[in-house]
């Protein structure tokens, strides 16, 4: 099972990378863009992306092999749009205005914490002592980076808002979570282009005035990577390790974003700004180690998503018309009841009540 979650886990990490640059390069794109109207084109840069990559991508059946979306995913993704796609950008790119760029992108780090309380509460995914001392750990570093320090008690207004989009984030991870089996590149599309076009209707409707043409694609071509391409990645890490474990992984993410941002902005950092990277350094090694496996059942269940036959969850047997047992492939089947003990994560096979 261990090597079964490279993959996943490098997907993961992958997805953190993308991400984890955009917040201080977006910090450099706000000189030039209003917030809402920055959040607009991250988001459409990624619908509008990912749309075209689909149209382009010829013979590679890398996607196709998708199952679809139902009527009964709407609600889920609906949501998802609402929160992380809508909400989560303006929050963040307001509270981006009076943050420093490096101490927004460890804060971002909390996006993992409130998807991993959210997910424990609300979904019931099995979380172990490891992950409670990280969310401990992590809670700990976003509190040091939140602290107005500069002569006042209190949080500064900033941070709280890069605080509010991890909530946001996190209530999107969540609702993502239960589609997680659907087509990815067709979910982060109809996220990008809904929120894109909502915040884009919105910014012009408050009188925001369009940048010039190489703002506009720049912020775009971000939002491809960052918020499109990073998205898919981190979606398809979920689908093998659940809300919670991806989101640890997706924590490496704000030190991309604050090694950057150092670079960028040359931002002198104090004794507070290291001990948070420290405290969240060992957060995120907490997760990483964490371990589960004991004897489990599996519910007799019929469903669709992308699969292959080369692991215990996958036996059903196809006729000679269908698609062949070698390599992934998309169809409804049924999975018999089963009992047994392996490590395991929460992925679409292992959800059930501990």
């Amino acid at each position: 099972m261990k090597n079964r979650n490279i993959t996943p886990m490098l997907k993961a990490i992958i997805a953190a990378a993308l991400f984890g640059a955009s917040a201080p390069i977006s910090k450099f794109l706000l000189g030039e863009i209003a917030p809402i109207l920055m959040a607009s084109l991250l988001y459409l840069g990624s619908g509008i992306g990912l749309f075209l990559l689909r149209r382009f991508q010829g013979s590679d059946t890398r996607f196709s092999d998708e199952a679809g979306l139902t009527k009964k995913d709407w609600p889920w993704i609906t949501g998802a749009v609402l929160a992380g796609g809508i909400a989560a950008p303006i929050v963040l790119m307001v509270g981006l205005k009076n943050t420093p760029a490096s101490t927004a992108s460890l804060l971002l780090n909390f996006e993992g914490v409130a998807t991993t309380v959210i997910a424990a509460i609300a979904f019931k995914e099995a979380i172990g002592k490891r992950i409670w001392m990280a969310v401990l750990l992590i809670t700990t570093a976003s509190i040091l980076l939140s602290w107005d320090s500069s002569g006042q008690w209190g949080f500064s207004l900033g941070a709280i808002g890069v605080l509010g989009a991890c909530i946001l984030w996190g209530i999107d991870n969540n609702f993502t979570r239960n589609v997680s089996a659907k087509d990815p590149l067709s979910i982060v599309t109809i996220k990008g282009l809904s929120a894109g076009a909502f915040s884009f209707v919105l910014s012009l409707k408050i009188g925001f005035s369009l940048p010039s043409l190489n703002f506009v694609l720049l912020a775009m071509l971000l939002g491809f990577f960052s918020y499109g391409l990073s998205i898919v990645l981190f979606i398809w890490a979920m689908r093998e390790l659940g809300s919670a474990r991806t989101s640890a992984l997706f924590g490496t993410a704000p030190f991309v974003g604050a090694a950057l941002s150092l670079l960028l902005f040359k931002e002198s950092q104090g004794t507070m700004f290291f001990l948070a990277l420290l405290s969240m350094i060992i957060g995120a090694v907490f997760l990483l180690k964490e371990e589960h496996a004991h004897l489990h059942e599996h519910e007799s269940t019929v469903h669709e998503h992308r699969h292959c036959h080369n692991d215990a969850h996958h036996l059903h047997c196809h006729s000679d018309e269908e698609t062949p047992k070698t390599g992934y492939h998309s169809h409804i089947h049924e999975h018999q009841l089963i009992i047994h003990e392996h490590q395991h994560t929460p992925d679409i096979y292992h959800r059930h009540a501990h």
